[in-house]
């Protein structure tokens, strides 16, 4: 079943929100088309920003991996905000930021609350949805402290469940369409990475027809060695089959790939390593280059148009530095 993350967006000592995202938690719940459950960011402490940008599964610290996994769970979500000072909370802000490829694909609602129904909040929190691929619906919820509240106490007026209730058909409905799209973009990167074991099999093997299958006709390659770049299906075949012969046995290890999917192009990099047995019997350990593919969806079928391999080079010397690890 579609799972609905209700995310309550602000931390601050004394907050109305509890109460608003309360509210909608329990109107949520009497539904049956969907599963909500609440995250109150309290129970979620980010630092600001200090986690640089990662794909899914790579990111540094603990926190953010954890803040990953609770958003990677929900098909869609209900962003409960108040409006401080004509804008959105930094906390709320901050934890969209921290991650992104957990929130796209994605269906947001907005019910918000402030002196205007936090009305301004919520315009900007849609131009951040938009560039975290998310489908922000046009229903949203605007509870003003003048109408909603007495004192300190929530107490929405019941025309509010109706316009609650619109939001929530439309994020369950994109919610759920979304959800094919993001099962079609993991079959894809799942296809992808059997690329790239196709391309380390037919390696080992010295399977040139394999490698072929994985190559458009028109592949631009740019290699570690001469020319600038090898452009068409033979050069980079003569180029791998250079490989084989030097080598007696091959290996190829890819590392730290990273791969994100577009409608009809994709990208992944990583690190890569050729080595083996040469055929004088040297052992040849190599040496780490730094690698890019680059996919074109050709016929249904993912195949490799571009492809960069490149090492550091020493400013000072002008020499490449073939001695780093990944």
């Amino acid at each position: 079943m579609i799972r609905i993350g209700i995310v309550l967006g602000s931390t601050r000592p004394g907050r109305k929100g509890d109460q608003v995202a309360r509210w909608v938690h329990e109107t949520a719940t009497r539904r049956t088309d969907a599963e909500f459950e609440l995250v109150d960011l309290r129970d979620h402490p980010l630092p600001h920003l200090d986690e640089p940008p990662m794909a899914p599964g790579g990111y540094r610290f603990e926190h953010t991996r954890a803040w990953a996994a609770v958003l990677a769970s929900f098909d869609g979500f209900v962003l409960v905000t108040p409006e401080y000072n004509h804008s959105a909370p930094g906390v709320l802000k901050n934890a969209m930021d921290t991650v992104y490829f957990e929130w796209n694909d994605k269906a947001a609602g907005f019910v918000s609350y402030g002196g205007v129904g936090g009305a301004r909040a919520v315009e900007q929190l849609r131009l951040v949805c938009g560039a975290l691929q998310m489908a922000d619906v046009a229903p949203q919820v605007t509870l003003p402290l003048a109408t909603e509240f007495e004192g300190e106490v929530f107490k929405p007026g019941e025309y509010n469940a109706a316009a609650l209730d619109m939001l929530l058909d439309h994020v369950v409905r994109w919610s759920t369409a979304l959800a094919s799209v993001r099962a079609r973009r993991e079959g894809d990167e799942a296809e992808i990475r059997g690329r790239i074991d196709k391309i380390i099999e037919s390696l080992r093997a010295k399977d040139l027809e394999g490698l072929k299958r994985v190559y458009a006709p028109d592949v631009v390659s740019f290699d570690v060695e001469p020319p600038l770049q090898h452009v068409g299906m033979d050069a980079k075949l003569k180029n791998w089959e250079k490989v084989f012969t030097l080598f007696e046995k091959v290996d190829y290890e890819v590392r730290d790939l990273t791969v994100t999917v577009g409608a009809d192009l994709a990208v992944g990099h990583g690190f890569g390593r050729v080595s083996g047995l040469l055929r004088d019997g040297t052992e040849a350990n190599g040496m780490w280059v730094r690698a890019t593919f680059v996919f074109r969806k050709t016929g249904g079928d993912w195949v490799i148009v571009h492809d960069q391999a490149s090492v550091p080079f020493d400013i000072a010397t002008g020499k490449g530095v073939v001695d780093l690890e990944p």
